[in-house]
């Protein structure tokens, strides 16, 4: 049995509901996940990265207030402290991430995940 397909969504992003929208047109029914109410692991979270093939850095929505709160932008700082960070703050994260087929794509925009399916 292959895994399901997973959305990391928040259904206030425009750009996470039309990458929903563009699979279930395909008939494709994800796992969505609302990762801001149920964030990954730093695991999985580290696992995802290095599917992308992205640092922490290029996941993170370094607009977002809280990435200066918190100092996010200090060099210094390490991968694993990184992506604690963004787990603590999953508002952090850049969305919509979608895995299938053991890859994963980030919906910006949203036809990339279509690469992977």
């Amino acid at each position: 049995m292959t895994e399901p397909i997973q959305i990391f969504h928040n259904p206030r992003c425009s750009k996470s509901r039309q990458t929903l929208e563009l699979l279930t047109e395909r008939g494709i029914e994800p796992e969505i996940i609302r990762y801001l109410e149920t964030p990954p692991t730093e695991q999985e979270l580290s696992d995802i990265l290095e599917t992308l093939g992205r640092q922490p850095r290029e996941l993170m929505r370094i607009g977002e207030n809280e990435y200066k709160e918190l100092g996010l932008d200090n060099p210094d700082l390490s991968r694993a402290q990184l992506i604690a960070a963004m787990v603590a703050t999953p508002k952090l994260i850049e969305r919509p991430i979608v895995l299938a087929n053991g890859k994963a794509a980030l919906g910006r925009p949203p036809e990339n995940v279509l690469t992977i399916l």
